[in-house]
């Protein structure tokens, strides 16, 4: 999956989920797909995914679901759907972890507990 589209399917979602009660029709702001491009764009390289990783073979696929302090800390960084191998999880877990901290979330998408989640897959070498 290519970053921009990774970037635009996260946009919605990280939107979506932050609580704020959306219509799946409204466009994120500038400010929100920004940051979610920021935040894409500093856990990208430490994946090292090449630019067909889609199509490269012995790469699995995590899908991780982080939440994100107001002032950009990583609060928490769960599996939600595993590559099928514990070690490679665990590594995605670390990656994003260690990307943080992010900038501080836009407004918008915080939430009352001040925070924001977003869920988006990386593809990992085995």
């Amino acid at each position: 999956m290519r970053l921009r589209s990774v970037v635009r399917w996260i946009s919605v979602g990280a939107t979506l989920w932050s609580g704020m009660g959306l219509q799946a029709r409204e466009r994120p702001s500038r400010d929100v797909t920004g940051w979610v491009s920021a935040v894409i764009a500093k856990i990208d390289p430490a994946t090292g995914a090449p630019a067909a990783a889609g199509r490269k073979r012995g790469r699995r696929t995590v899908v991780v679901r982080v939440q994100i302090a107001a002032d950009g800390f990583v609060n928490r960084v769960d599996v939600e759907r595993s590559s099928g191998l514990p070690d490679l999880d665990e590594r995605a877990r670390g990656l994003v972890r260690a990307a943080g901290p992010f900038s501080p979330p836009p407004a918008p998408l915080l939430t009352p507990a001040g925070t924001t989640d977003l869920s988006f897959p990386l593809q990992l070498d085995r």
